[in-house]
């Protein structure tokens, strides 16, 4: 009988190991589609900056072109000094930014996790009903314009997105997991309340910080809308904003031309498509380099809540 029992328990242990291992081997065959998908379309791009506008006329976007030209980067070396301003602007906008929104974020997430803070519920309603409900682009217009003076200022590109609720409640959801008998210990100890969110509060909560940090920097170095909207001088554009000018007309050739003749032989011999997948691949290029600095930190932070045993 006890024979019988561990034929069965044996043979039911390997039949459940087949399907385990039947399930990964399909689960590793749709994530490795699934990766292909998202790495099949940026090599795409990067190998039809490199390839030539006869060769893209006529066999279209393709992995293997008939003919490679470096012509569409020589454009850009041509008018580089637009370029690296964009480059420049975009930077300025991306670091300034990135930290400005962080510490507003976090201080102001760390003051509503509190729960001995006397207004915490009344400011955590109205920073909810501000992202269900505002004013819309007119108003906002009006006041970073005519009330703020913000047109044509880089601050522009950075004050609008400076704050996002969502990523406030986010970080408050994630300040309340620490426990309070940390902050209690440290203020018995003498610790003032931005001494100890300094010292000890922030580095206990770095997965966090550094997954919010990871999105407000793409979202400002990606931003091409506030750009198009705010600034109207060409040589002020963030890089995004020039890729969005070039992708619609050559427009902004003609202003980085020195004189009309120039310009119209730039536009004669300009590589459209091939210029706008090479500027593409400048734009792409280094926030692509910025991800792996972040992942430990981003994968942390999506698992930080997960049940632990």
């Amino acid at each position: 009988m006890k024979k019988k029992y561990k034929d069965e328990e044996a043979g039911a242990y390997s039949c459940v190991n087949h399907i385990s291992k039947k399930t990964n081997g399909i689960m590793n065959v749709i994530l490795i589609l699934m990766a292909l998908a998202c790495v099949l379309p940026v090599l795409l791009v990067i190998i039809v900056s490199f390839s030539s506008e006869q060769s893209i006329f006529e066999n279209g976007y393709t992995f293997f072109p008939s003919e490679w030209s470096l012509e569409a980067y020589r454009l850009f070396f041509k008018m580089g000094d637009q370029v690296v301003r964009s480059y420049g602007i975009t930077l300025f906008v991306t670091i300034v930014g990135t930290v400005f929104s962080l510490a507003v974020t976090t201080l102001l997430s760390y003051v509503l996790s509190r729960s001995d803070y006397r207004y915490g519920k009344p400011l955590t309603l109205l920073l909810l009903f501000t992202m269900l409900f505002n004013g819309g682009l007119v108003p906002s217009y009006m006041v970073n314009t005519q009330i703020l003076g913000l047109r044509d200022s880089v601050w522009a590109l950075i004050l609008p997105m400076s704050l996002n609720v969502f990523y406030v409640v986010v970080l408050r959801t994630f300040f309340k997991s620490i426990p309070m008998e940390i902050v209690e210990a440290a203020t018995i100890d003498g610790s003032g309340e931005f001494n100890t969110f300094l010292k000890i509060v922030l580095p206990l909560s770095k997965p966090g910080i550094a997954t919010i940090g990871l999105f407000t920097m793409i979202a400002y170095w990606n931003d091409w809308f506030l750009g198009m909207l705010y600034i109207y001088e060409t040589k002020n554009y963030p890089i995004q904003t020039l890729l969005w000018s070039m992708q619609n007309s050559l427009e902004s050739l003609k202003q980085s031309s020195a004189n009309a003749l120039e310009y119209a032989e730039m536009a004669n011999n300009a590589p459209t498509n091939s210029g706008r997948m090479a500027l593409t691949v400048l734009v792409v290029l280094p926030i692509l380099c910025a991800y792996p600095f972040f992942q430990k930190y981003f994968v942390k932070g999506l698992t930080i809540g997960g049940v632990k045993g």
